[in-house]
């Protein structure tokens, strides 16, 4: 048995596998060891991952989890980070040290994306982040630096955008005068929601669908389109493989597709695959 873990910021996509074959499927809230205490993290695994397991195979994983294979990718699972999830995985799911496997959401992306061919793997969701990927292993990776430092083309940095171009007069009127009275929101709260609040990254990526849902107000569109533009420029660029297609995976890359697609060109790529979720692709190619 082997159970699978794709966590973004947000959320975190289980799937314990028998053979090659999914048996269950679920979802908690994003783990990710770069932001969050262990106590956080801990919660996560007990009062929603086990109480799904309970709920749903308790049996099977019971008899299982002695020997069940543990896979967790996931947005800062780098460094310390990395062996501290390691050791929270192994205490919280009672499985042995050996079989616990924790590396980064990036080559998560890579084995979906791209399999054993060479090729540029991105996510765009919550955050960013992009490699160069020859089949086997990732190669050159320009850090995405967060969404205060970098993440250009992310949710988080999209959203951030966008509250700037609300306040600043990036934005017609009546879009601002929409967005307040849809989301009750108003300066102060988004304040405290940034600067006061945790997880603020997931509160801007949040903003997402009502930026969606406006894509035929020409200067919001065209925010989008900057936003991914910024992140070829500053991300991409430096593997200087224009010669290879762009796969991208995550939610952002999935409903701005469009927008992506031409950012692309305009910098000069080709898009290749886009796919919401590297679960499927995931599965298959690593259990080979």
């Amino acid at each position: 048995m082997t159970l699978f873990a794709d966590s973004g910021s947000t959320k975190t996509d289980w799937c314990l596998v028998s053979g090659r074959q999914p048996v269950f499927s679920c979802h908690t809230q994003g783990i990710n060891p770069a932001h969050q205490t262990e106590e956080q993290i801990r919660n996560i695994l007990v009062r929603e991952l086990l109480m799904q397991f309970r709920a749903n195979v308790a049996e099977l994983w019971h008899e299982s989890r002695g020997n069940v294979d543990v896979r967790f990718y996931g947005a800062g699972c780098r460094g310390e980070a990395a062996k501290s999830l390691k050791a929270i995985l192994v205490g919280c799911l009672s499985v042995a040290d050996g079989k616990v496997f924790v590396d980064s959401d990036l080559m998560a992306a890579a084995h979906a994306l791209c399999g054993g061919e060479e090729g540029i793997a991105c996510i765009l969701g919550t955050g960013a982040n992009s490699c160069l990927f020859d089949g086997e292993k990732i190669v050159a990776n320009i850090s995405p630096l967060g969404y205060i430092l970098g993440d250009e083309g992310s949710g988080a940095v999209l959203g951030k955008l966008f509250l700037n171009a609300v306040f600043k007069g990036g934005l017609p009127k009546t879009l601002c005068e929409e967005f307040f009275e849809s989301t009750n929101l108003d300066l102060d709260d988004i304040i405290r929601r940034v600067y006061k609040e945790p997880l603020a990254n997931r509160f801007l990526a949040s903003l997402s669908p009502f930026i969606y849902k406006h894509l035929d107000v020409p200067e919001l569109e065209a925010i989008v389109v900057e936003n991914f533009k910024a992140f070829f420029v500053k991300n991409v660029d430096s593997y200087e493989r224009k010669d290879l297609k762009v796969n991208v995976v995550g939610s952002v890359a999935h409903y701005y597709e469009k927008q992506l697609v031409e950012a692309a060109r305009q910098c000069g790529y080709t898009v290749g695959k886009i796919i919401k979720s590297p679960m499927e692709g995931l599965v298959a190619n690593v259990l080979k």
